[in-house]
C-alpha cells in the first residue's frame, strides 16, 4: 500500500513540475485594465496606434519641416518608447460582402456582370493571403518607478524573458500589481498624452488603444495564423 501511494505521489509531483511552463507562463502580460497593460513584473504599458504619414507626397520644404519636427519630438522625450511596425495582409472579406450586397441590386445586366467579375477578382486575391500588405504603426510606452526605470531599460531581451518564466502567481503579487496600477496609472496617462500631442504637431494622428483593441492586438501578435484561418473559413 505504501509503495502504491509513493508511486501516485511521484506522478502527481511530476505532473505539477511539467505544468510549470505553459502558454500563460510565457506571456509577460498579467491583465488589461481599461487602456493599460499590466505586466507580471507589476509595471505598466500603454499602446498608441499611429497613422502613417506619406512624406513623399510633400514638397522638399514640407519634408524638411516634418523631419525636424519629428526630431524635436523624439529629443523632447525624457522616457523610453518602443516603436512597433506590423505587416498585416489586407483582409477584404467585409468589402467583398459589401460589394455583393450592392451588385445584386444592379438592374443593368452588363454592369452586373462587371460587378460579379470584380467580386471574383477580390475573392481570388483574398484567398491568396499575403499578396497585399498594410503597415500598422504602434508606440509602446512603459512606466517603471524612478529607481527601476534605468535597470529595466538596460535589461536584455533574454533576461526579461527569463524573468517572466521565473515568476509564479501568488495572492501577494496580484495585490502588489493592483497597488502599482492605482499608484502609477496617472503617470502613464501623462506620458501617453505627451506622445499623442507631440505626434499631432508632426502631422500624425495617434490614439491610445483600449481594452478591445488591446486584446485583438495581443491575440494577433501571439497567434499570427489564427486570424488567417478564420478569414479563410468565412470565405
Amino acid at each position: 500500500m505504501a509503495l502504491v501511494w509513493s508511486d501516485e505521489k511521484r506522478k502527481i509531483q511530476k505532473g505539477k513540475k511539467n505544468n510549470v511552463y505553459n502558454t500563460e507562463t510565457m506571456l509577460p502580460i498579467s491583465e488589461i485594465r481599461g487602456n493599460t497593460l499590466v505586466l507580471k513584473d507589476k509595471w505598466l504599458r500603454a499602446v498608441i496606434k499611429v497613422t502613417g504619414l506619406n512624406i513623399d507626397l510633400k514638397n522638399y520644404d514640407e519634408q524638411q519641416a516634418t523631419v525636424e519636427q519629428y526630431k524635436r519630438f523624439l529629443n523632447g522625450l525624457d522616457f523610453p518608447i518602443q516603436i512597433l511596425v506590423r505587416n498585416n495582409y489586407l483582409e477584404l472579406s467585409d468589402y467583398i460582402w459589401y460589394m455583393k450586397d450592392h451588385v445584386k441590386v444592379i438592374g443593368n445586366d452588363a454592369l452586373k456582370r462587371q460587378g460579379e467579375w470584380y467580386i471574383d477578382f477580390l475573392i481570388n486575391i483574398n484567398s491568396q493571403q499575403g499578396l497585399i500588405f498594410v503597415k500598422e504603426f504602434y508606440i509602446i510606452i512603459p512606466y517603471y518607478s524612478l529607481e527601476a526605470d534605468t535597470e529595466n531599460v538596460r535589461k536584455s531581451r533574454w533576461r526579461k524573458f527569463a524573468d517572466a518564466l521565473s515568476r509564479q502567481e501568488t495572492p501577494e503579487k496580484i495585490i502588489e500589481r493592483y497597488r502599482s496600477f492605482v499608484k502609477y496609472e496617472k503617470f502613464l496617462d501623462t506620458r501617453s498624452s505627451v506622445v499623442i500631442e507631440g505626434l499631432r504637431w508632426v502631422g500624425m494622428f495617434a490614439e491610445r488603444l483600449w481594452v478591445a483593441d488591446l486584446i485583438s492586438l495581443m491575440f494577433n501578435e501571439y497567434n499570427p495564423d489564427s486570424h488567417k484561418d478564420q478569414a479563410t473559413m468565412s470565405n
